[in-house]
């Protein structure tokens, strides 16, 4: 079955979480990962023998903690990570085991997803069952959906400028929309809450406002202070 093909009847009830802050997967983006504590590998291993899908998820760092509302984070108890509620699955669309017994491996992202109930395993990462109804929009196979365009490359270049960084200004020009605002969103360096409001944008040109505004800010030196993840 290939990822154009997967919709909520096909996909898996539950999926392992893969909890990396500051990383973002979105639907149709590619990841690479470096996999090397052995409960990753783990998770690979299963994940190879069977349908290949990771979840994707940020935890909440202490700090953000008291101003995540309920239902926005998962294991408030200390006992493990906290867990924004909402993250992305992906494939595993290549992968080589290094010398040491790692991976290295790309996710090509499939849909976003929400927590449910955690299912406990005995090889050391975890599992969630995954409610993969909450984003519609993923499932959509038109995703060149109209957004402002010149505002986002005019904020992208001038926070770019800002920061020193370089970009390569033919290959987004040549990019159609949901590749522009999937592939800027997951490269740039922005903070794990920029991160996550991103990923929970309702759609494609949702996000591509909330990657503007991210820019905007960032590239003044200040910080977004839309919607985040409460």
């Amino acid at each position: 079955m290939t990822i154009a093909n997967l919709n909520v009847t096909n996909l898996p009830t539950s999926t392992p979480v893969f909890p990396l802050s500051g990383v973002l997967l979105l639907p149709r983006g590619q990841l690479p990962l470096n996999i090397f504590e052995p409960r990753y590998r783990n998770m690979t291993q299963d994940a190879l023998s069977g349908d290949g899908i990771i979840g994707m998820v940020q935890p909440v760092s202490p700090e953000e903690v008291p101003m995540t509302s309920e239902g926005r984070v998962k294991n408030l108890d200390g006992e493990r990570l906290s867990l924004y509620t909402a993250g992305c699955a992906g494939r595993i669309v290549s992968h080589q085991e290094t010398p040491d017994g790692g991976y290295l491996i790309v996710l090509e992202g499939i849909s976003r997803f929400r927590l449910g109930d955690e299912i406990e395993t005995i090889r050391g990462y975890r599992r969630f069952e995954a409610d993969w109804n909450a984003y519609p929009s993923d499932q959509s196979q038109d995703q060149d959906t109209a957004i402002d365009r010149e505002a986002l490359l005019a904020a992208m270049e001038k926070y770019f400028a800002a920061h020193n960084l370089r970009a390569d200004w033919s290959a987004i020009d040549d990019a159609d929309n949901d590749r522009l605002v999937t592939a800027l969103a997951m490269s740039s360096p922005f903070a794990a809450a920029e991160k996550q409001a991103l990923l929970e944008a309702e759609d494609l040109a949702a996000r591509c406002s909330v990657l503007t505004a991210i820019a905007e800010m960032a590239a003044h030196g200040g910080e977004f202070a839309g919607d985040r993840p409460q």
